[in-house]
């Protein structure tokens, strides 16, 4: 343990004799400065190095740092003390790159990172050495960044693994441009009209459309004109009028006839993308059709990953059905991210007691805990977390998962350092296996206890088969389940030898 005093600290980094650090004011301290300071192993004393900085790295022979205060930057050297003198001129700084050889060193690198970092020291018995060998003979014929990305996946892919990815670095790409949505399905009927505003649920604030804020008084049925006084061409899609409009207010021309007799003009602010939007009306459509099919005894949650989006989503939606008597889990295009052993905690929470009042139900302990049936929906798409959740939860026996096989990958990542053009690629770094020493059947993934095809015509068409599967199967249980302890009759507690 060094003795510099406890605090907030930033870029650590070591030289020969000494360990550099930032130092970050304290939460709530009124002082704003942070002072680049090193400890010195040989005098076992903090000296100070720059009284204030934004940031600083350390150059690779250690004798020199490179700091930034201010949008500005310094090269100084590393000793005490210091002063910001001479800051860089950067506006016509240029670097001259061999794309080649950096190709080369990316290459050169990818190779390292996988040797190094990945679980299995063995390679999962592939001849490492050898396969760089056999790749790195196909740079000399890329002509691309895209070429090298090419030969990357190509050669990381030999390993036989989950998780290998890449991407990023030094390419051309085209500007993009956003197009303004409304949140609302098209039709087109001589001039192009509102089919329907697309809506999440009444209580879900998450996101909405656009045409379903206030004051903002268009109609189902209504047609959309012209946009900025500019009428939407019906030959285009009615998308080509909004061409760079996301996240800008526009005039929108409306009327209930597709002429401009008697039309009006309303305001709007768009928005870039109805991903969001669309994915919660997709939640609360499937929430309703079990809400409907059970008479509101069953819940229904969608977890869409396992990353921290979904943690708070599953929290809220848990937290308004948690009473019902049965639940559907739906991880079906699970996109994985963390560990899910709190879902599972949540979802298996045992209750414990209860405790009798006299006025009012008894409480239940812990406060918040499902006691009625559950079932899971799975397919091919839930993967990396979304294998581990299905993993869990027939572990824990909460419940049949019902579906499709799922992706088979977890085998994982933690991060790994960037290459030298900006560009990453992964490496996976651990595996899991069962407390009974059985590994995860990478590849294969997650099989169902009942299996349901989802047919994507179907789906099309408004018809989910495995959610109906899921419908019956929870009802079933439910009806096998035994009832809720009822309050035992009261006791009397007379003390032994009677009383008054």
């Amino acid at each position: 343990m060094l003795p510099p005093v406890p605090g907030n600290y930033a870029e650590i980094q070591a030289v020969k004799g000494k360990l550099l650090f930032r130092r970050l004011p304290r939460t709530g301290s009124a002082d704003t400065k942070s002072p680049i300071v090193f400890f010195d192993f040989t005098e076992r004393e903090e000296k100070p190095v720059l009284e204030d900085a934004a940031g600083f790295e350390v150059t690779a022979d250690g004798k020199k740092m490179l700091v930034s205060f201010q949008n500005r930057f310094a090269i100084l050297e590393i000793k005490s003390p210091q002063k910001f003198e001479k800051p860089i001129a950067t506006a016509d700084m240029e670097a001259p790159i061999d794309p080649r050889a950096e190709w080369k060193q990316i290459f050169e690198d990818v190779f390292r990172f996988q040797r190094d970092y990945f679980y299995d020291a063995g390679m999962h018995g592939v001849d490492w050495a050898a396969m760089k060998i056999r790749y790195g003979k196909l740079l000399q014929d890329a002509v691309t960044r895209w070429d090298v990305d090419f030969i990357i996946g190509e050669f990381i892919g030999e390993l036989n693994a989950s998780h290998t990815y890449y991407g990023g670095g030094e390419k051309e790409n085209p500007p993009t441009r956003n197009v303004g949505m409304l949140g609302i399905d098209w039709e087109l009927a001589g001039a192009y009209r509102v089919k329907a505003i697309v809506r999440g649920g009444p209580w879900d604030t998450g996101a909405r459309a656009p045409l379903d804020e206030p004051g903002v008084n268009v109609k189902q049925g209504e047609y959309i004109l012209q946009v900025n006084g500019v009428t939407i061409d019906t030959k285009q899609d009615p998308y080509a009028a909004f061409q760079g409009l996301g996240n800008k207010t526009v005039l929108l021309t409306v009327n209930s006839k597709p002429t401009l007799d008697g039309a009006r003009q309303v305001l709007a602010r768009t928005i870039a993308s109805e991903v969001e939007l669309r994915y919660r009306a997709w939640i609360e459509e499937r929430r309703q059709i079990v809400d409907k099919a059970t008479n509101g005894k069953v819940g229904y949650i969608y977890v869409q990953s396992t990353g921290v989006d979904a943690q708070n989503e599953l929290v809220k939606q848990f937290m308004g059905q948690w009473k019902k008597d049965g639940l559907i889990i739906d991880e079906r295009w699970n996109g994985g991210g963390q560990i899910p052993d709190r879902f599972i905690e949540l979802l298996n929470r045992p209750i414990l007691a209860y405790w009798a009042v006299r006025d009012g139900a008894s409480w239940q302990w812990p406060p918040v805990a499902h006691r009625g049936a559950q079932v899971m929906l799975i397919n091919g798409w839930s993967g990396s977390g979304g294998d581990a959740f299905p993993t869990y939860f027939k572990q824990a026996a909460i419940g049949p998962v019902i579906g499709t096989r799922t992706w088979g990958g977890l085998i994982g990542i933690s991060g790994a350092p960037l290459l030298v053009d900006g560009g990453n690629v992964t490496v996976p770094t651990f595996r899991m296996y069962d407390p009974k020493g059985t590994w995860f059947r990478e590849g294969h993934g997650v099989e169902p206890d009942i299996e349901v095809v989802d047919d994507p015509s179907q789906l099309a068409r408004g018809t989910d088969p495995q959610l109906a599967r899921a419908i019956k199967e929870v009802q079933d249980r439910i009806a096998k389940m035994p009832k809720a302890p009822t309050r035992p009759a009261p006791e009397k507690r007379v003390p032994k030898g009677g009383g008054e």
